[in-house]
């Protein structure tokens, strides 16, 4: 009795048997160089070097440095802005590494796979 539809010998053609293969091995070196990005620290200045902030590739705030002189108890507002902008560009940061990984790994084709 002859066997209908698939592959001779069930297998997957060659071609299709590397394709497989080597979407694996790019799925597995995405999933590495995300755990390594995940454990980066981004820091970013804001107010001239007056507030510091670190991020994780997590996107993870892990530290916030405050010069004296930032602390102005009569401008509390200037304070709350350069967080938000110190905050802002270490996030900034963090994606723009995750993007450059991304493109080195998909070779500038958007995240998709090279085929």
């Amino acid at each position: 009795m002859a066997k209908r539809g698939g592959f001779p010998g069930g297998g997957m053609p060659g071609s299709m048997n590397n394709l497989m293969k080597q979407a694996q091995r790019m799925q597995r070196q995405m999933e590495e160089n995300q755990k390594e990005l995940e454990t980066k620290e981004f820091t970013a200045k804001s107010g001239g070097g007056a507030v510091e902030v670190t991020v994780t590739g997590k996107k993870e705030v892990t530290k916030v440095k405050l010069a004296e002189d930032a602390v102005d108890p009569d401008d509390v507002e200037m304070l709350e802005d350069m967080i938000v902008a110190a905050v802002n560009e270490a996030l900034r940061m963090a994606d723009e590494a995750n993007a450059e990984m991304m493109n080195k790994m998909t070779g500038g084709l958007g995240g998709g796979f090279p085929f």
